[in-house]
């Protein structure tokens, strides 16, 4: 087997300065509009117009799991299972097949876990750069007391979360408060302090493409550092059309402001083939940039263990048992 060659552009990582925010533009958001149909024609030709295929695949894929934020975010979650994870978010691919790719070491983009797991996980990666994420402010739903999801981020930054993963209020969109998501997204990324914040809009329980593209253009005049679909707990989470919208945002707000914002989609990202499509969609809206894990993540668990089955198809011709890939 040759080394495997990086597509040109897919392996440097930038890091890039924080979104600061801006004020409040009434006008601005009063202007964004959605058009459903035409977004849903263009998401639904992206898996066709886009195909990378042998080596040029596994490189893509092997790019797609630097991007993963690497998750566990249920009610079951044990010290064991996150110790786990983060045990394979260090070495996500076998040593076998990097080293018959002639690549070195690889990790996940971070390990994502409830509030409660952070100081386990911090601990577990003791010695790597692998950040650890904090969902919070009353995640899923976002509906516990305002203080004490301000507090709860405070906390998270303190057992050590270098990221940490916000829910809006939905409300304030379905009402079209827009004042109030924007006051409740400054002071929460105020107290994330040094931590970078990716706002989850919820985008299943949003109503619109339209509600979409404002509460996104708001969350990131309010300064998060990224957008992100969804929790992974609505009935519609991560999908083309919704991604399309949020994007297009991006690009607008780095357009007006010069910043640029980074994209999280999250829930039902299973296939390395669906990697694929949404990391294509990335380079064609918004170019390379976001293709690194500083401004491109996925929320996932299972879409490693696909990903590892495909690498190891290509280099062997066979497809291995899912469970040759566990988690942990």
């Amino acid at each position: 087997m040759e080394t495997l060659t990086v597509p040109t552009g897919l392996l440097p990582q930038v890091t890039h300065a924080r979104n600061p925010g801006m004020p409040l533009d009434l006008d601005w958001v009063a202007n964004v509009q959605a058009n459903t149909s035409a977004i849903e024609r263009r998401a639904a030709t992206i898996s066709g117009r886009r195909s990378v295929k042998k080596e040029w695949q596994a490189a893509w894929l092997l790019k797609a799991i630097t991007l993963i934020d690497l998750t566990t975010l249920s009610g079951d979650d044990t010290a064991g299972r996150v110790r786990r994870l983060c045990a394979k978010a260090r070495q996500p691919v076998a040593p076998w097949m990097l080293e018959k790719l002639g690549l070195p070491h690889l990790t996940t983009g971070a390990v994502c876990v409830y509030h409660e797991m952070v100081e386990t996980a911090v601990r577990a990666l003791e010695g790597t750069s692998i950040p650890v994420a904090a969902v919070s402010t009353g995640f899923p739903a976002g509906l516990s007391p305002y203080k004490l999801r301000i507090a709860e981020i405070g906390e998270s930054v303190r057992a050590g979360a270098k990221e940490i993963d916000i829910v809006i209020s939905r409300r304030h969109v379905l009402t079209q408060n827009w004042q109030a998501l924007y006051d409740e997204m400054a002071e929460m990324r105020a107290a994330c302090g040094d931590a970078h914040v990716k706002a989850i809009l919820a985008t299943g329980e949003l109503g619109t493409l339209r509600n979409v593209a404002r509460a996104s253009l708001i969350c990131m005049m309010a300064g998060a550092d990224f957008i992100k679909t969804s929790t992974g707990k609505e009935a519609v989470n991560a999908t083309l059309p919704v991604t399309l919208t949020m994007i297009r945002a991006i690009r607008d707000y780095e357009d007006r402001t010069g910043i640029k914002v980074g994209y999280k989609p999250a829930g039902g990202i299973a296939k390395a083939k669906d990697a694929l499509t949404y990391m294509a969609l990335m380079k064609d809206e918004l170019g390379h940039p976001w293709l690194q894990p500083d401004l491109f993540r996925f929320g996932a668990s299972s879409l490693l263990g696909d990903i590892e089955r495909q690498i190891e198809h290509f280099l062997t011709g066979n497809y291995s048992a899912a469970n040759r890939h566990a988690m942990g």
